[in-house]
This record gives C-alpha cells, structure tokens and sequence, in this order.
C-alpha cells in the first residue's frame, strides 16, 4: 500500500475543511488555490492530492457510512481514512490524529453492503427520489456514470490552428492527446495534466470546453456576418467557440449579470485572438429590451442545477438542494420567456442547460412552446453521462417568418 505523506494529508484536510465548512467554497477553485499554495510538490504528489480530493467529494456520503458514529462533519481526518481504506491505496497510520481507530470503518467494509441507493451513489437522499421520479429506471447508469473522473478535453481554437496542429504542439510539449471522432474540434488528453502551463495555452490555441458543451455552438448553425447574442455568456466558453465558428466575422454580443465573468471573457477573447465579441453587462431590462428582433442567431445557456456536470463538479450536490432546483425551474422559464424577444423572425435560437432532468429540459421547452406559438422546434439533443462526456440538452427553435 502506498504511504500519504502528513503535508500531503494535511493539505487535503484544509482542502475539504475549506470546501464543506468554511464558506463552502467551489472544490476547482480550493484546489487550485493548494496546489498554487505549494509548488515544491512534485507531479505525482499534485496528483495524488487532486485524485483523493475529489474522491472524498464525490464519495462523501458512503464514507460517512462507513465512519458510523464518528461521521461527526468536522473528522476530516476520519473522512481520509475511511476513503484510504475504502480504496485500499495511499495508507498511512491515522494513530497520530486524533486517536483515530479503523476497526469500525474495517468491520462495515467487510459486509460490503450499503442500506439504500442515496448511500450507494452517494448522493443526498433528495436527489435520489428525484432522479429515480424524473430518469426512471435508468437514473442508476447515469449515476454510476456521474461518479466517474471526467475526461480533460479541449476545443482546438480554429482562429488559430487546427485539432491536428494542437496534438502535434501539445506533443511537442510531452502532453499526449488524440482528436474525438464526430466532434470537430474536440482533442481528448490521456491523462490529466495542467495544461495551462503549456506554451499552446498561452498562445491561445485551445479552451478547456467538454464535447458535449461543443455540440451547442455546432448545433446553433452561426454563419460569417451575423449578428449572434449568447444572453448567458458567463466567462465565455460557448462565446468563444461562435466566434471561432464565424472566423471572427459578424457580431457576437455577450451579455451577463455579473461584470467579473465578462471581464474574464474580455481576457480570454484576446488570448484567442477573438476581435468580433462585444460585452455588455445586464444592469436592468433596458439592455435586453434595446435587443429585441436584433439577432439572427441567440443562445440561452441557461442557470440550472448542473447535475449533468458532476463528473467535474461533485462538490455541487452537496451545496443544493430541491428548493433549489424549484427555482432555477422558474428563472429557466423568465429567461426563455424574455430573452426569446431578441430573436428576429426567421431566426434561430438555442435553449441549453448542463441539467439530465427534463423539468429543466424538454419540459421548459414545451412550457415556452405552447405559450409562444410563433417559435418551432426544429431539433433537440439530449447527451447523457452515460455516452461518456458531460450531460447536456440542447433544443434549436425557430422564429417563425
């Protein structure tokens, strides 16, 4: 068994301390921030901490289990090694914290039986009844899909290169990586690497974006010389990839309610070499109202629960809840409403969510169709975690003529 050394271990402890009880802060964001807090830590020592990070994340309800009475919220120490065990990997001798004991967590192990399915995907109990009530029968696949490390893929920026290019520069810079079949743009590395170390990344010659959010830009149909609005551009994932897709001809409008996150496109659209991208920050109604029948092309990526991307993001069920995702349902519906007056006539508009839920989904849909007979459905796209990426819905509309 491989031993974790005690600043390894007490550099996790912080982490998960920092995650769960102190302002809940977002796990990439902790992690990022602890290994920055310790460059004299070698690759796999990086790794190793990253990999047991996430895992207690991911895993936290079944390791609480199998703590039993101790799973007191504060026993980080308790929450490692039940997870050490667990996996039987990264072993050391708890004795020196806290007096922690294995013989309980040991004696729950050897039954290798958990009581309910909330435990066994380790999930709250909430979601689990809603996931089975809204996915059925098969809300066990996409769990156990769920639960899995997610894949690092990057979108090769096509301003600047080509999928083939970027494997052969990332090569070149001893990062290995392969192009994904039916997704243009997609380029899978091998195993996690921090690749925005690499000279390719600061050339901007790539994004981080799974295939499943590349399938959005791609189903949106943009041509060179529109006029394009992404109404929830955030940081600018998707914007990017229009931009690209429109070589950086015509006009894309980013629009958003918090300026930091357009600030952060700003810096990324440069290191893309992305010059067709204009910001604005939605302070009140005008703006929006100032765009109605403005755009040939309009994207709603809309606020959901993002339970299609906790592969990436495990820490996410542990900071929602149903109340939740009862009002993300309403908001999805506000801004589908609102927002939809931008498309001119003729036009054509994505509504996407990272959700697997069809409340959120095909059912919003539905909602905004009936209400709004002068808008078609022309297409929709469900990929699930099962297929291997992130879990996303897509449905293209049309204006009507």
């Amino acid at each position: 068994m491989e031993l974790i050394h005690r600043n390894l271990l007490i550099g996790i402890h912080d982490a998960l301390q920092e995650t769960f009880f102190q302002e809940r802060k977002y796990a990439d964001k902790v992690i990022e921030r602890l290994l920055k807090a310790h460059k004299k830590w070698g690759s796999e020592d990086r790794k190793v901490v990253s990999q047991i990070f996430y895992d207690i994340i991911r895993w936290k309800k079944r390791l609480e289990y199998y703590m039993g009475e101790s799973a007191k919220p504060t026993n980080i120490y308790k929450l490692i090694l039940a997870y050490c065990l667990w996996s039987k990997t990264h072993y050391k001798k708890f004795e020196e914290f806290d007096g922690i004991k294995s013989a309980d967590i040991l004696t729950k192990l050897k039954k290798n039986t958990v009581p309910n399915k909330a435990i066994e995907h380790s999930i709250p109990e909430w979601l689990a009844e809603t996931m089975e009530k809204e996915l059925g029968r098969n809300w066990e696949k996409e769990m156990d899909a769920l639960n899995q490390q997610a894949p690092t893929i990057l979108r090769a920026n096509t301003l600047k290169t080509t999928p083939k290019e970027l494997v052969s520069d990332l090569k070149d810079e001893n990062v290995e990586s392969f192009q994904i079949r039916n997704y243009p743009d997609a380029v899978q590395l091998e195993e996690k690497k921090n690749v925005f170390l690499t000279s390719a990344f600061k050339d901007g010659l790539f994004e981080v974006q799974d295939a499943s959010s590349q399938k959005i830009g791609q189903l949106l149909d943009v041509q060179e010389g529109m006029r394009v609005v992404d109404a929830c551009a955030g940081a600018g994932g998707k914007t990017l990839h229009l931009a690209a897709l429109m070589k950086n001809k015509g006009q894309i409008i980013a629009l958003d309610i918090y300026e930091w996150k357009l600030a952060e496109l700003k810096r990324r659209a440069k290191r893309a070499g992305a010059h067709n991208i204009e910001t604005r920050f939605i302070d009140d109604n005008k703006v929006i109202k100032r765009l109605h029948e403005k755009a040939d092309r309009l994207l709603i990526d809309a606020p959901c629960s993002g339970l299609g991307v906790l592969k990436r993001n495990p820490d996410s069920k542990w900071k929602i809840d149903q109340d939740f995702i009862d009002r993300i349902k309403k908001e999805q519906q506000q801004i589908l409403q609102d927002y939809s007056k931008i498309l001119k006539k003729g036009g054509k508009m994505i509504y996407a969510t990272c959700s697997i839920l069809p409340s959120e989904n095909n059912e919003q849909v539905e909602i905004f169709l009936k209400n709004n007979p002068e808008f078609t459905l022309l297409k929709e796209e469900k990929v699930m975690p099962s297929d291997g990426f992130d879990g996303f819905y897509m449905a293209l509309i049309g204006r009507n003529a």
